[in-house]
């Protein structure tokens, strides 16, 4: 079963994906915003206040092409070690009480849903015809828990259509 977020609060606690533009622009301004290489600068010496969501949350953009020049098997390790190792550091760091928001603006074209598994998959050139396993890798096997982000408060709005803006996890284990 697809779980389904509608409002904002989201961006204060937990992991996300996010995609949609005009949700990017209500967090942050652009140069709060970012780049992955920053990020895991910080890993050992986090702020203690945060530049987006009037201060609790952390964006960061670069995971798309990160993944693009990578191969798959190394994109997927990297996911499972590297980039999962920085996320629990911050959740650690800020005891879940501020969000982890990965801007990936073509995320909507390259994050598919198996239906039947529910679970979710990056398109990667180098991954095989499901792609890469980007919801095991970084949600280890919880992506039951996932839910997508939705732009609108509209409940009857469809999950799939052009309000999914992004995925969210309350806290990656």
């Amino acid at each position: 079963m697809v779980r389904v977020r509608y409002n904002q609060g989201w961006s204060r606690r937990g992991f996300a994906l996010l995609w949609d533009a005009d949700v990017l622009a209500g967090l942050a301004s652009p140069g709060a915003v970012l780049s992955l290489r920053q990020f895991f600068d910080l890993v050992d010496d986090w702020p203690e206040e945060l530049p987006a969501a009037d201060g609790d949350a952390l964006i960061v953009a670069g995971l798309e092409g990160c993944l693009d020049v990578l191969s798959g098997d190394d994109a997927a390790q990297w996911l499972e070690t590297d980039l999962r190792e920085a996320v629990f550091s911050f959740q650690d760091f800020y005891e879940g009480q501020a969000g982890l928001i990965l801007w990936v603006p073509s995320g909507r074209n390259r994050i598919s849903m198996n239906g039947a598994s529910e679970t979710y998959h990056w398109k990667h050139r180098d991954a095989g015809p499901d792609g890469l396993p980007i919801g095991r890798r970084l949600f280890s096997g919880a992506e039951n828990e996932v839910e997508r982000l939705l732009s609108t408060d509209d409940t009857g709005a469809d999950y799939d259509g052009k309000q999914w803006a992004g995925l969210h996890h309350p806290r990656i284990s």
